[in-house]
Formats: structure tokens, sequence, C-alpha cells
């Protein structure tokens, strides 16, 4: 801290994060289905917010928005039921690494969407990246029709990631207010995990950051890179449990959330 002896770093002079996640692949290939299904199992946030959203997905007919859809990574969840929609804002490459030459890209508050024509908005992992949560949540309440639906995730035990674009982590009781507060009814809060599966990812995530973050040349990195390789060993066998773990619900600490909730 200023004038202090303190070795700790003011984290907001830290311009990215030393360790990113590689990013979604769409799954119009096999190499892109094989890598995100490798994905979901070590990365237990991407596998949860699969495992609750497939039979969601699988049941929805109509207008599909998908908002802030990246890689479109959740597009071949949904039935012939459903007209499948993606936008994201036209950043997502510079802050985020994703296009995709079948998005639509908008600035501002200008969504290539008109007002009550949605059944359906899906918006993953994407609401701790809006700077003003409530504009944004209203701007989707008015997409939908009266009666349609939002299904959303958002993390909770989750590292600070994408930096500085990552803002926010909300509790269940800031959802259903920020969703009250936006026009929606219905609000439901279900946990992806408990206690036992946020200390698995955390177990997952040491020896990846070890081995991969950027850390500088030099003798500490290779310091760092032998641990991850010691830890190792770890890492599968705490994805199993940690997979295993997801059918439990229990505790107040998980790795996120998956909320739905319906516009009146």
């Amino acid at each position: 801290m200023t004038g202090s002896r303190d070795p700790r770093r003011n984290l907001l002079d830290c311009p990215t994060e030393t360790f990113r996640s590689p990013l979604f692949k769409p799954n119009n290939t096999w190499q892109g289905k094989l890598e995100n299904l490798a994905r979901r199992f070590l990365d237990l946030q991407a596998g949860s917010i699969w495992r609750d959203l497939k039979p969601e997905l699988a049941q929805v007919s109509g207008v599909v928005l998908d908002v802030g859809c990246g890689a479109q990574v959740y597009r071949g969840l949904l039935s012939s039921a459903a007209v499948y929609q993606g936008i994201d804002t036209h950043e997502a490459k510079a802050q985020f690494g994703y296009e995709s030459p079948d998005t639509a890209y908008f600035e501002g508050d200008e969504w290539p969407v008109a007002d009550g024509s949605v059944d359906c908005v899906l918006c993953t992992e994407v609401l701790e990246h809006i700077p003003d949560s409530l504009p944004f949540l209203r701007r989707i309440e008015r997409c939908l029709r009266p009666g349609g639906r939002l299904l959303l995730t958002v993390p909770f035990a989750a590292r600070w990631h994408f930096i500085p674009h990552d803002y926010w982590r909300f509790t269940p009781s800031g959802l259903g207010r920020l969703l009250m507060l936006a026009g929606f009814t219905d609000v439901e809060v279900c946990a992806r995990g408990n206690p036992l599966t946020v200390a698995c990812y955390k177990v997952i995530a040491l020896p990846l950051m070890l081995l991969f973050g950027d850390h500088p040349a030099g003798a500490s990195r290779l310091l760092r890179q032998l641990m991850g390789v010691l830890f190792s060993p770890f890492l599968v066998f705490a994805a199993c449990v940690g997979n295993c773990s997801l059918i439990a619900d229990w505790g107040e600490d998980c790795l996120g959330y998956t909320v739905t909730a319906r516009r009146l």
C-alpha cells in the first residue's frame, strides 16, 4: 500500500490476468466438440453450466436470443422447434477474444432485436462483465414477449478473469432483487455445485496456473512449473470428484448460479 512496506500489488494496475483459460470453440466441428468436452471435464464451471442448460434448452421452442453468445457453444442443445439468434457486443473480440460470422454485433443499448419479439433469452456468464447490471436486465426484459423466459448463469466462486472487464459477483439475494426491479417474476436461483465442488475447482486450478501461467522467465518460473508437475496427479482425481459432487445440493458456497425467470 502507498507509503508502507506492504509488498502486495495494487490490483488496479494489473492490465490482464497471469493465467487465462482457453477460449471455447464452436461445436460445429469434431475438433471443437472434443476440445469443449475436455474443457467441461476439467473446468467445473463450464461443465456445471452445460449440465444445467442441457435439459432446459431441449424443451425451449420459438425464438431464442443468446445475449453475449461468444462461440455459441450452447446452440447445439436447442431442439428443431427453436430459432436461434446470437448477439454480442462489438468489443467481444477485443475484450474477450470471440468472433463468430453469424453473430449480430451491437454497440451500447442499440440491440438488433425488436421489443417483445423473443420467447427465451439465454445469457451465460455475461452479467459479471456488465458495468451497469440493472439497465442490461431491463433491456433483456423488453426483448421478451409477455410470459417469455430468461435463462441466466453467473459465477460465484470464480477467479477474476478477462481483466479488467470483470466487475461483479452476485448472491441469490442480489440476483432476486435485480430481476424483480427489472420486471421479472417467478425467479428461481439454483446453486451449481457445493463446497466440495468449489474445493475441487481450486485444486484443479492450482497446477494449471503453475504450469501455464504467464510467469516471468527465470528460476522462479521453473520452480512454479516444477510445483505444477508435482500437483498434476491431483488434477484428474479432483476433476472426477468435482464432477460427481454436482449431484448434491448443500451448503452456501458454490461455483455459481443458474437462474430462471419470466417476463410479466
